[in-house]
């Protein structure tokens, strides 16, 4: 099994000069982040990854989860990693200081996420969802709350979850059916969650759950929905756990992939009802819970870049050790990462997955720039911003995941195919990515319906104009960025045409942006991620005539003209088919499907 290890130089190269760091190190809140700083979090962090979390990441595949006797059991060597995680102070590097988190910025912090995921996706998820929480609970729960809970998640020694899905409402939270009834200062929680990822484990000493809920005079819909933080165990005035508080694990889900991470059926007041805390004001539960549920979409979407990552370096090892087939101009038989077809694939891993890390790393830059700008409107300007890539970091990101882990498996060849080569794992666990968190096509939705119609395209515009402003470096690149800039020039003018289409036509076909949607969001991730490789060739031309790493730098500019040659040309088929309107996907009747 190829050990994992963390690209390290990538990532600070992607930090440094593809999200405009030097904005976010600027912040009164971040001044002190420098790059020494930076470089050492990450080093550390890759230790972590590799010499802890990727051992455990194919046991845990092979040994799953389980309930028993009401409590859910884990791999002993997860809680061993946990414990360790929670040492080394990784659960609250970009928490709260005030509630002992270290205060990093989310644009390093994303960075430490997807160590965790290509190095064990399925432990990952745990402090992620933690990190939601805790999120969630900073910006919408009283001082009371807070001085309840946070501390102890900020540490790890107490972990989060997030309830939502009930099996009768999916997606459509309007019909979830969980009560809850006042008692005291306090409510009582009655009613059954599904798919709760780590829902229950022994590896915390509680595990505080937030819970969406139905109060009795609320109203229907999503309007009437209230979120409570729900603890596994009732607090002590002392704040160590109590007794039971009427939780408990139903079951756990046998999935795809991700087996190490138990999918729970979770029950809440069985025996009376499971003590809890209104988080926010009644009936506006579902907006304090977006918090959370737009922190994990881009979560998912790192998920994604790490398992895309770990997928390649499998593919590139395994290419330089297998030896089949003949080339042009050599002796005897080679190994097949000098065929071109293998080549291909191997390039179209590299480009995707460093397109994906660009696009993620950026959104949490924005999401910086937001939160703690004290220009008022710069930090509405990068929230907006943060807003529409959102959807494109958790949906395009996992779409390029599921494409490079296939590509994985079919760099392997038969082998691939074979679980004991271990490449397969990560293609398995990357397929629930497209789904939870909201589906890509729920992503897509909310992209073209809140984020592009609903302020007439300016944001669109805005970035638009922002990735334009490359032309000009592009142009004074010369003949090696040529090909560069006009893939990418291309790319943008049917990413504006293609909005245009949608704002013009939107009120005269109700159908129009459910059907184009998912397409417009692979177009516009897909001309992110050209821009972000540009910009990294531009960089790296630079350097390299500095007197830079040339085979690095190198490196840089054959991804980005290979996207530009084989990536950005999808821009065309996207458009397309969003030129094509609804008339074809509506025309059936349902019962000629």
């Amino acid at each position: 099994m190829t050990d994992y290890q963390a690209p390290l130089k990538q990532m600070r190269f992607t930090i440094e000069h593809l999200v405009d760091f030097k904005a976010v190190n600027a912040l009164p809140d971040y001044e002190a982040v420098d790059a020494d700083t930076v470089e050492a979090v990450l080093e550390e962090a890759a230790k972590f990854a590799a010499g802890v979390l990727a051992p455990t990441n194919w046991l845990g595949d092979r040994q799953g989860v389980k309930v028993v006797n009401e409590a859910v059991e884990v791999p002993a060597e997860f809680a061993d990693a946990y414990g360790k995680f929670c040492e080394g102070g990784w659960p609250g590097i970009a928490s709260n200081p005030e509630f002992g988190g270290q205060g990093l910025p989310k644009a390093v912090a994303v960075a430490c996420d997807e160590m965790w995921a290509a190095a064990n996706v399925s432990f990952a998820l745990c402090p992620e969802l933690s990190q939601g929480a805790i999120l969630a609970m900073d910006r919408h729960a009283t001082d009371a709350i807070k001085a309840m809970f946070m501390e102890k998640l900020i540490s790890g020694t107490w972990a989060g979850t997030m309830c939502l899905t009930e099996s009768a409402a999916g997606s459509d939270l309007s019909s979830l059916t969980t009560r809850a009834e006042p008692k005291g200062d306090r409510y009582l929680i009655t009613g059954q969650k599904v798919f709760i990822t780590w829902g229950d484990h022994p590896m915390a000493e509680n595990i505080v759950h937030l819970v969406l809920a139905r109060l009795p005079d609320a109203p229907p819909g999503t309007k009437g929905i209230s979120l409570f933080v729900v603890p596994k165990y009732k607090v002590n005035a002392d704040g160590s756990p109590g007794e039971s508080n009427d939780t408990r694990p139903v079951s756990v889900e046998h999935k795809m992939g991700i087996h190490a991470s138990p999918t729970c059926v979770m029950a809440f007041g069985d025996k009376g009802g499971a003590e809890g805390f209104l988080v926010g004001k009644p009936n506006e539960g579902l907006a304090a819970m977006f918090t959370m549920m737009n922190y994990m979409r881009l979560g998912v979407g790192v998920q994604g870049t790490g398992l895309a990552e770990r997928s390649y370096q499998k593919s590139v090892a395994y290419a330089r050790e297998r030896v089949q087939g003949r080339a042009p101009g050599e002796k005897g038989r080679v190994a097949i990462i000098r065929h071109p077809d293998v080549r291909r694939m191997l390039l179209t891993m590299r480009a995707l997955t460093q397109a994906s890390r660009a696009i993620c790393f950026y959104t949490a830059a924005c999401l910086d720039r937001a939160s703690h700008g004290a220009d008022a409107e710069s930090a509405d300007f990068y929230q907006a911003r943060a807003d529409l890539l959102t959807p494109v970091a958790k949906a395009w990101c996992t779409e390029a995941a599921l494409e490079v882990t296939s590509h994985g498996i079919q760099v392997h060849g038969g082998m691939g195919y074979v679980e004991e080569t271990g490449v397969a794992q990560f293609y398995r666990d990357a397929r629930i990515a497209p789904i939870y968190e909201g589906t890509n096509a729920i992503q897509a939705i909310d992209l073209v319906g809140r984020k592009l119609l609903r302020d007439g395209g300016a944001t669109v515009s805005a970035f638009v104009s922002d990735m334009r402003a490359a032309d000009a470096p592009l142009a004074n690149a010369g003949e090696e960025m040529a090909v560069v800039r006009s893939a990418l020039a291309r790319g943008l003018d049917e990413l504006v045409q293609c909005s245009t289409y949608v704002l013009t036509n939107e009120k005269k076909d109700p159908e129009l942006a459910g059907a184009v949607a998912f397409n417009y969001l692979m177009l516009i991730g897909t001309v992110i991620g050209g821009w972000q490789l540009a910009r990294g060739a531009l960089v790296a031309l630079d350097q390299r005539a500095a007197g830079g790493d040339k085979a690095f730098l190198d490196a840089q500019v054959v991804m980005a003209r290979f996207y530009a040659e084989h990536v950005l040309p999808r821009c065309a088929a996207y458009g397309a088919t969003i030129r094509a309107g609804s008339g074809s996907i509506m025309a059936l009747s349902a019962e000629h499907f």
